[in-house]
């Protein structure tokens, strides 16, 4: 029976036999019998390799951060990850330098910030009063490649991409679906994400993709 730490882009956590490309964390948030038990313990949600040099782990140890795994960087993004700072130390720069250029003085912050400032502002964008993901309207032309969307069915998520809209599953893009020039859009990418997106973060998405585009 598959384990329950599988993320959507609506930041839910799904038990499913399909992996990712991806691994990240919420801190703790299983008990002993590998259960689901909150929705995160920190506010620093990360993304990483899903392997890293020689390192080993056992997934879902007691006491120890629980892994959660993601299609692909842009799902991650929409569920509310950031790069590792460790595994990931080339893309954790880029993309801190490219959230400060592109959110920092909206948000009052120096270009030195430290990560623990910016983490605690996206923590505010993650989630509304009641817990839930927290999302925003917005112009589907105006936003940047990566971002992840819902229309009139907001059981669905879609990727924005190169002027496409691809629905997303958890093993994959399934299809194209048209859209209207204009339309406006439900937004589950986190605001500051797609401020950054625009400033240049291109987030990686699946190799599923290019199998409909052929």
């Amino acid at each position: 029976m598959p384990l329950q730490n599988r993320i959507s882009p609506f930041s839910t956590i799904i038990a499913t036999p399909e992996r990712g490309t991806w691994t990240g964390n919420r801190g703790v948030i299983h008990n002993a019998h590998k259960e689901i038990v909150r929705n995160h313990a920190v506010k620093y949600w990360i993304t990483c390799e899903l392997k890293y040099k020689n390192f080993q782990r056992k997934v879902m140890t007691p006491n120890r951060w629980t892994e959660l795994f993601f299609l692909d960087e842009a799902t991650a993004f929409a569920a509310g990850h950031r790069p590792c700072g460790f595994c990931r130390n080339s893309d954790f720069k880029h993309f801190k330098s490219l959230w400060l250029l592109a959110n920092g003085e909206r948000y009052g912050l120096a270009k030195d910030a430290k990560i623990d400032a910016i983490d605690a502002l996206i923590h505010q964008e993650r989630l509304n009063e009641n817990g839930f993901q927290k999302t925003f309207k917005a112009n589907l032309t105006t936003l940047p490649d990566g971002t992840f969307v819902t229309i009139d069915d907001s059981s669905k998520a879609y990727l924005w991409f190169q002027q496409n809209l691809y629905e997303w599953s958890f093993s994959g893009y399934t299809k194209v679906l048209e859209f209207v020039q204009n339309q406006e859009v439900e937004v589950l990418t986190p605001l500051s994400y797609v401020e950054t997106f625009k400033a240049g973060y291109l987030p990686q998405v699946h190799s599923s993709i290019g199998d409909i585009l052929r």
